[in-house]
């Protein structure tokens, strides 16, 4: 594994009139490196349910191979975490946060991705739309731009799929993203049983046939992804993806890791509304932490170096902002 890779973390908001800003001299750019690097950058996106494991794969993915890499993170929120935890691993990363690529950002988008090409030339752009987007949606963006090849990676929760994907709100989200995979990743197979792997298998077949599908634990693969070429994907061009509410929070210093966690625990109970998600990044009492809520599962692990401004992002549906801001643990 090469050490010498360049690594910087820019965290950069791009309005949205930036995108007819320079646009003569972005296309005599674009016309020069249509015949030159930029046709040669892979482009992959990993697309998954909130929690499934995109942020982990990512991290796997940039350490194992060579090349220079930048991620393009869409954090759902406006306090953007996933940067933060790329930055601390020594990944280079732009964050396109508060907003979903596959609608109300996909213009930014497109902006941020000729800057990428524009200031970085990366060898490789990983793209991690957040966890209520869908893959079409990108790959239509994509279209425009003169990127080389373009691979859609799909992680899916072992432990949920089977039961969201048969739900009427999920299922179609659930069709886009493995419809327009070309690999998709069975995560977190070591949290259920045989049986439900193998029905989960099934349905990921079921709903694309030409998928490599890999069976994972911390999105871990002991062989080199194959390369996909001039893939042809099924799945539609009509983004579908959910209407969450999201609420972000500015958390005190050196708040107690029990409370932190309690809270958290306490949000799985549904007392502040329909919660599928939370993450934060803490200072605590104990050192510096990361929480993560996904449906009912919450972990919290220590974070590698101290945090830049503890934060909380939440994401669900009817969500009682009184009582959740009541109840966020504070410094006494």
């Amino acid at each position: 594994m090469r050490t010498d890779r360049p690594h910087y973390f820019i965290k950069r908001d791009i309005p949205q009139k930036s995108f007819f800003q320079d646009d003569q001299r972005w296309h005599h750019l674009s016309r020069e490196r249509h015949f030159g690097y930029s046709t040669f950058m892979k482009t992959t996106i990993v697309c998954g349910m909130l929690g499934a494991g995109k942020t982990t794969f990512i991290g796997r993915f940039i350490k194992d191979n060579n090349g220079k890499a930048v991620v393009l993170v869409n954090d759902f929120g406006k306090a953007g975490i996933d940067g933060e935890i790329f930055s601390a691993g020594g990944i280079e990363s732009v964050e396109l946060p508060s907003g979903c690529v596959c609608c109300t950002l996909k213009f930014d988008l497109i902006t941020t991705i000729r800057k990428i090409i524009e200031n970085f030339s990366p060898d490789h752009l990983l793209i991690e739309p957040s966890g209520v987007a869908a893959p079409s949606g990108v790959l239509e963006a994509l279209e425009s731009l003169p990127v080389g090849q373009v691979t859609v990676i799909g992680i899916v929760d072992a432990t949920e799929f089977l039961e969201l994907s048969d739900a009427e709100a999920f299922g179609r989200f659930f069709e886009d993203q493995i419809a327009n995979s070309d690999v998709v990743l069975i995560n977190k197979t070591d949290l259920v049983d045989q049986n439900t792997v193998e029905q989960t298998a099934l349905a990921v077949e079921r709903m694309n046939p030409a998928a490599i599908v890999y069976r994972t634990v911390n999105c871990s693969i002991a062989v080199p992804l194959p390369e996909m070429k001039d893939a042809e994907r099924s799945g539609s061009r009509h983004a579908h993806h959910f209407h969450f509410e999201t609420i972000s929070y500015r958390l005190d210093e050196n708040l107690d890791l029990e409370a932190i966690s309690t809270f958290f625990h306490d949000m799985t109970t549904g007392r502040y509304g329909d919660i599928v998600r939370a993450k934060a990044l803490a200072n605590t009492i104990q050192g510096p932490y990361k929480f993560d809520l996904s449906f009912v599962n919450v972990q919290g692990v220590p974070f590698e170096k101290a945090v830049a401004d503890s934060r909380l992002v939440i994401i669900g549906k009817s969500l009682d902002k009184a009582l959740l801001s009541a109840a966020i643990p504070h410094n006494v």
